[in-house]
């Protein structure tokens, strides 16, 4: 991959995809393809096939996805498990018929059992049942990481899967009825504070540990990979049974519900209390082994408080978008 190659960015607005972008921008890339959605819907198969037909990307990183917190997730169990799929469908299978170089499936660390023994290392998929709460997307997701592997062992592409753990940065979802915890937790809190409200309710009982990685770090992550590493390099020659070529991306560090509460309080300057609600809390615990990715030569540069006060102060400059 050089600085001319023609890279396709699925998602290049949402969280991830905008992480990507600015990584990619920051190295000197200079011939990417970006399409927003109301350009090209990418659960259209027709269009997905015309638009590789015209623009035939050596590269492509698929970040696209539907996503959302808890409550999204068990609430729009249909729209996640259709629109993932159809995506992926058809990016995957028009990167293998234009013969695109390389492709990068981002996924999610919620690919993993409920009761996967912590942390969760890539030979943990489909050992056991799936937290109930996200089943469709996690399905989803699994299905494009067999994608993958499928296409690349039949048709001998290079397309290569990563899990990201749970993130968080610029251009993340503040939307209260969709957000995943961290941005929704920023939002309720600094919204307290300036309306000064006594207390923030939180979902669950704050029980819960999650991990936690910053976008531009994630980012880095996938253009290492991209870089130094292609599928042949991610199973044993000598495997009779070829899978869990994936790769997590995380930090292999976790926090409370609580904790993650508390300091983003701190972080804000909010001064009133917390209530939480005890509804369904999820996963307990959800932390990945990056060890596969250490190895390679790959750490996280930013611990979570500091990328707490990026994204506050991120947040706080964009408001305006976020007020509805």
């Amino acid at each position: 991959m050089n600085k001319n190659s023609k890279i396709y960015i699925a998602g290049h607005r949402g969280l991830v995809g905008s992480a990507i972008l600015r990584n990619l921008e920051s190295q000197g890339y200079n011939n990417l393809i970006l399409k927003t959605h109301k350009e090209l819907d990418l659960t259209n198969q027709e269009d997905v096939k015309i638009f590789f037909k015209e623009y035939s990307p050596e590269y492509v990183i698929l970040a696209a996805a539907k996503v959302g917190g808890i409550r999204a997730n068990n609430t729009y169990r249909a729209d996640f498990i259709y629109e993932n799929i159809q995506i992926q469908n058809n990016v995957i299978h028009q990167s293998y018929a234009h013969k695109v170089k390389k492709l990068l499936f981002l996924g999610s660390t919620c690919i993993y059992p409920k009761n996967s023994p912590q942390p969760m290392e890539e030979n943990s998929l489909l050992t056991s049942e799936l937290e109930y709460t996200n089943e469709p997307y996690a399905i989803a997701k699994i299905a494009g990481i067999k994608m993958c592997e499928s296409y690349n062992l039949q048709y001998n592409t290079n397309f290569i899967s990563v899990m990201p753990t749970n993130l968080y940065g610029e251009n993340d979802n503040f939307n209260l009825e969709t957000a995943h915890v961290l941005p929704s937790l920023l939002r309720k809190i600094y919204e307290a504070k300036i309306n000064n409200q006594e207390k923030v309710e939180i979902w669950g009982n704050g029980e819960p540990r999650r991990e936690f990685l910053y976008s531009d770090d994630m980012a880095e992550a996938c253009i290492f990979i991209l870089q130094n590493r292609d599928f042949k390099d991610c199973y044993d020659l000598n495997d009779k049974e070829i899978r869990n070529t994936h790769i997590n991306i995380g930090t292999g560090i976790d926090i409370s519900i609580k904790e993650l509460a508390f300091l983003i309080k701190k972080i804000v300057g909010f001064n009133g209390d917390f209530y939480f609600n005890n509804k369904e809390n999820g996963t307990i615990i959800k932390l990945t082994n990056p060890s596969k990715l250490h190895e390679l030569g790959w750490k996280h540069k930013i611990e979570l408080e500091e990328g707490i006060k990026k994204v506050f102060k991120w947040y706080v400059d964009n408001i305006e978008k976020y007020k509805k």
